[in-house]
């Protein structure tokens, strides 16, 4: 049996936070989304763009919370 390695908050905080996005330790991924999205209205985050296609193309292996909060909060704040 083969076993995917899903994208789960805890991998989409550390990508968010690897862009310079602080975040809680324990913020779950709509939280992390909705602080990105603040901080990019605020004084933009330099790759986020990047990183919301990135993801986008790997949806079939991100779990429905990170796809959710990427779909409410980060793909409107690059559009």
């Amino acid at each position: 049996m083969m076993f995917a390695d899903l994208i789960d908050a805890q991998d989409f905080r550390e990508r968010l936070v690897a862009l310079g996005v602080d975040l809680p330790v324990d913020a779950d991924a709509d939280t992390c989304a909705r602080l990105a999205a603040q901080r990019q209205a605020e004084a933009g985050v330099p790759g986020l763009a990047a990183l919301v296609a990135e993801l986008e193309a790997q949806a079939g292996v991100m779990l429905p919370e990170v796809r959710e909060a990427l779909a409410r909060h980060l793909r409107p704040a690059v559009g």
